[in-house]
């Protein structure tokens, strides 16, 4: 039996984003593709006051703009010491988008001198998926810990050299475990893990 094809524009640029929403919603059929593929693609301006509203904002100007199913994110980092900052400012939290450096340096910087039961944190992911017919899907997905007090680790991106999830017990950031064991806790897999389970349920 023949299936009928469906293209999935992903609202992102990151190939590292891309691959991994490819790689967890392989239904039959469907391919992806990035915002790259739209031609003169309007930047929306990503002003919610929450993830879920940036989230919608980039999937709702995807669809909008490429009038095909899109699906997008928006994550970042919540610490309850920081009544929930930097939030959906976790990108440009020390004023420039995505310098982590200057952006862990602030973190540590508001987090001086609070002590590790109050250091609590999570990322969190949430996915807006649109469908063809206008119909909208929306999943979330988290990952518990706490911040550390000096960054470690290589590996991972943004917060991650701080971040102590409690999968790990405390003991290692998501900077120093390999990029397998980050994805199978991680905030976006667990939001993705999430959207497949709903979209399964309704196809």
């Amino acid at each position: 039996m023949r299936v009928e094809m469906k293209q999935v524009i992903v609202a992102t640029n990151n190939a590292h984003k891309l691959s991994e929403i490819e790689t967890a919603l392989d239904f039959p059929g469907w391919e992806f593709a990035p915002l790259s593929t739209l031609e003169a693609y309007p930047e929306p301006e990503e002003d919610g006051e929450t993830f879920e509203d940036n989230a919608r904002i980039k999937a709702r100007a995807a669809f909008e703009h490429g009038g095909r199913a899109t699906v997008a994110d928006d994550s970042g980092l919540v610490v309850d010491a920081l009544d929930g900052a930097p939030g959906v400012h976790s990108s440009r939290y020390a004023g420039t988008h995505g310098d982590d450096e200057a952006n862990n340096a602030k973190l540590l910087e508001e987090l001086a001198g609070v002590p590790d039961e109050r250091r609590t944190a999570r990322f969190v992911s949430v996915l807006v998926f649109i469908d063809e017919d206008g119909s909208e899907t929306v999943a979330r997905g988290t990952v518990e810990g706490r911040i550390g007090h000096e960054l470690h680790g290589k590996g991972g991106f943004g917060y991650d050299p701080l971040f102590l999830p409690d999968e790990f017990g405390g003991e290692k950031t998501m900077a120093e475990v390999p990029m397998s064991e980050k994805n199978r806790i991680s905030h976006r897999g667990n939001a993705l893990r999430e959207l497949r389970r709903k979209l399964e349920s309704g196809l």
